[in-house]
């Protein structure tokens, strides 16, 4: 989702979005085949837990210590909000040569393998005894919903798609993933309002949810959402043809789940297979990392 607002767009994911620039002089990872540099320089949100923050907290800072521990460097950071053009003001302006966490197969970037699969989740309060795992449970048209928002303009997620489709909308709450900056880590809010009360529910990007409904002052669930969920839609049986009675409703599947890779510019092949490598080789100790920070993760193929 923030939870990287690249993540919850592309969409969705997170927001949630750092950047290692590798000094292309002397010899980095020459076990991958890049040169040796003093330092990983690192553009990174200053605000945005789980995944990065000025004080090194998020997994995204871990992640990048571990790339520059592999090639005996260490990690200088360049601090910069998410908001919209990121990815085109950083790694296109060659101001940075690796994104840390995108959906896989993003546009305008080549991504490597994935190094984790994350899904929205519903975050519920205990004391409740409520656990919604499908976005077709019935009580979500009686409950007060949270969902994120995108971007500067307010843009749907995922789950805000889904529920519009269903008819659920005026009992829908946006949270934006930006949020009021001027706080500690905003995309948290909506996390934060299902523990106050002030909605009975949240979809949220997993990651997210997953590192902050445990610093809640009450106990909160974390359910993900159910596979094979999707959206359904009027379809005309010819393109652009008027209104004659013969259109259908179709079932199309809305994806809540996303691979999270890394990403290099367009072309930049030897430094994407270096990294391939990096995931590959640090696998068990990236898997460990993200358990660490409650990560939820989901099986290949979905659920």
């Amino acid at each position: 989702m923030k939870a990287s607002a690249i993540v919850i767009a592309a969409a969705a994911a997170c927001a949630v979005i750092l950047t290692v620039t590798l000094t292309p002089d002397v010899q980095v990872m020459p076990q991958l085949g890049l040169n040796r540099v003093p330092a990983v320089r690192v553009c990174a949100d200053p605000n945005n837990l789980p995944f990065s923050n000025n004080r090194r907290e998020g997994f995204e800072n871990r992640l990048a210590e571990m790339l520059a521990r592999s090639s005996g460097a260490t990690v200088e950071y360049t601090w910069w909000a998410q908001r919209r053009g990121f990815l085109r003001n950083t790694l296109d302006a060659h101001a940075c040569d690796v994104v840390m966490g995108v959906p896989s197969g993003v546009e305008g970037a080549d991504t490597t393998r994935p190094y984790y699969r994350s899904t929205y989740v519903f975050v519920t309060a205990q004391r409740h005894r409520r656990v919604i795992d499908s976005i077709d449970d019935p009580a979500l048209s009686r409950l007060r919903i949270g969902v994120q928002m995108v971007g500067d303009d307010y843009a749907n997620s995922p789950p805000a798609h889904a529920l519009s489709a269903r008819g659920i909308r005026m009992n829908v709450i946006g949270y934006s993933v930006l949020g009021d900056y001027s706080q500690p880590n905003p995309p948290a809010r909506i996390v934060e309002a299902v523990a106050a009360g002030d909605i009975d529910v949240a979809i949220v990007w997993g990651p997210l949810a997953g590192y902050f409904a445990p610093r809640q002052p009450v106990p909160l669930d974390v359910t993900p959402l159910r596979a094979g969920t999707g959206i359904r839609r009027t379809v005309r049986t010819a393109p652009f043809e008027e209104s004659n009675g013969n259109e259908t409703s179709v079932h199309a599947d809305v994806p809540f789940v996303f691979d999270i890779s890394m990403a290099v510019r367009r072309g930049d092949q030897v430094r994407r297979r270096a990294l391939d490598t990096f995931v590959e080789q640090q696998r068990p100790a990236i898997d460990r990392l993200l358990q660490e920070y409650g990560v939820p993760r989901a099986a290949a193929g979905g659920l």
